[in-house]
C-alpha cells in the first residue's frame, strides 16, 4: 500500500497544487492509497509512526514535500526493514533527491514511485544520526554547526524565502543569508576527533571555526555542494570546516564553495570518516537537514550504513 505524507504548504503553498494533480493521476489509474496532509510542525513525524504502526506487511511511504518534512518522517519511522520510502520533491531545495538522482519534477517522480511499486525494487541508502545534550535525530543530507546551521535556523522564518519562492527564486535565499550572517556571528574553538570503526584515526583543535558541516550527501542548502565527493551509499560522512581564516577571506572564497572548488583551499578541511566528535568553546547552532536543534558545545556525529530502504 502507498501511503502518502503531504505537507501542502510546502514552497509556499504550491505543493498544494501538486497534491492535486497527483490524486488526480492516481485516481486515473485506479491506484489504492492512503494520503494524510500535516497540519503542524512535528506533525508528519507523528503521522510517520503512526503509518509503520499498520498491519501492512508492504509499506510504501511517500513524502509529497521538502527536506524538512523528509527529516520529520525519517525520524517517525520505526521498523526500517519494513518500510520502503519515496519522495515526490515539492520544496524550495529539495537537496534529498539531487543528492539521490531522483527526479525532480513531481510527475515524474510519481511516474517512477508507480512503476516500481509493485516490484521488490529499493536502493539501501545511508542515514546520519547526530547525537547532543542527551538528544539525538536522524538527518538524510547534513548536519552541521555555526555558519550553516545559523543560515538554516533564519531560513526558518525568513521572510525573504517566502518572497524568494514565490520568484521561484528560493536557492537565493541560502545565498543571501550566508552572506548577511558571516560578518556578524561569532566564531569559536573547535576540538575534532574522527573515527573509522570505534577508533580515533585524526584529532584536531582548530580556531575561529566559522562552519563544520557533516554532509551525508553532497551538497545542502539548495544546491551548495559542500563535500563534492560525498554520496549516500558509501557508509561514510564528510566533515566539511572552514576555521582559522579572516571573514572577509572566507567572503570572498564563498563562490569557490559554491562551485564545488574549495577542496585544496587553504582554511577548508574535506574530511570523510564514520562518526566525528566535536567540543566547541562556546555554544553553536545546530541543525539537522535545515532544521534547527539548539545551541549546544558537545555534538557526535555518526553514520547509519544503508538504513534506508529507497524506492
Amino acid at each position: 500500500m502507498l501511503y502518502f505524507i503531504v505537507n501542502t504548504k510546502s514552497q509556499t503553498g504550491k505543493a498544494l497544487n501538486h497534491w492535486r494533480l497527483i490524486r488526480q493521476a492516481l485516481s486515473e489509474r485506479n491506484i489504492q492509497y492512503k494520503a494524510y496532509e500535516t497540519d503542524y510542525e512535528g506533525h508528519a513525524k507523528k503521522l510517520s509512526s503512526h503509518i509503520c504502526a499498520l498491519d501492512d506487511a508492504d509499506k510504501i511511504i511517500v513524502v509529497v514535500g521538502g527536506d524538512g518534512t523528509i527529516n520529520e518522517v525519517i525520524n517517525g519511522i520505526t521498523g526500517f526493514e519494513n518500510i520502503r520510502f519515496a519522495v515526490i520533491p515539492t520544496g524550495s531545495g529539495n537537496d534529498f533527491v539531487k543528492g539521490h538522482n531522483l527526479p525532480s519534477a513531481p510527475d515524474k517522480a510519481l511516474e517512477r514511485i508507480l512503476d516500481n511499486a509493485g516490484t521488490d525494487t529499493f536502493t539501501a541508502v545511508d542515514l546520519g544520526l547526530v547525537s547532543f545534550d542527551n538528544m539525538q535525530r536522524i538527518f538524510t543530507i547534513s548536519s552541521g554547526l555555526g555558519l550553516d546551521a545559523i543560515v538554516c535556523k533564519k531560513a526558518l522564518s525568513s521572510g525573504l524565502k517566502k518572497l524568494l519562492n514565490m520568484l521561484h527564486l528560493g536557492n537565493l535565499t541560502y545565498i543571501l543569508l550566508t552572506v548577511a550572517s558571516l560578518f556578524t556571528m561569532e566564531t569559536s574553538d573547535f576540538d575534532i576527533t574522527y573515527y573509522n570503526d570505534d577508533s580515533a584515526v585524526l584529532s584536531l583543535s582548530v580556531n575561529k571555526v566559522i562552519f563544520a558541516a557533516a554532509m551525508n550527501l553532497f551538497a545542502e542548502g539548495g544546491g551548495v555542494p559542500m563535500a563534492p565527493d560525498a554520496n549516500g551509499t558509501d557508509s561514510m560522512l564528510t566533515l566539511t570546516s572552514a576555521h582559522g581564516i579572516a571573514k572577509w577571506a572566507a567572503f570572498l572564497k564563498l563562490p569557490l564553495l559554491a562551485a564545488g572548488r574549495h577542496k585544496k583551499l587553504k582554511g577548508f578541511d574535506i574530511v570523510p570518516s564514520k562518526k566525528i566528535t566535536i567540543h566547541t568553546s562556546k555554544s553553536n547552532v545546530l541543525h539537522a537537514d535545515g532544521e534547527y536543534l539548539g545551541d549546544v558545545t558537545d555534538v557526535v556525529f555518526e553514520i547509519l550504513p544503508g538504513q534506508l530502504r529507497l524506492l
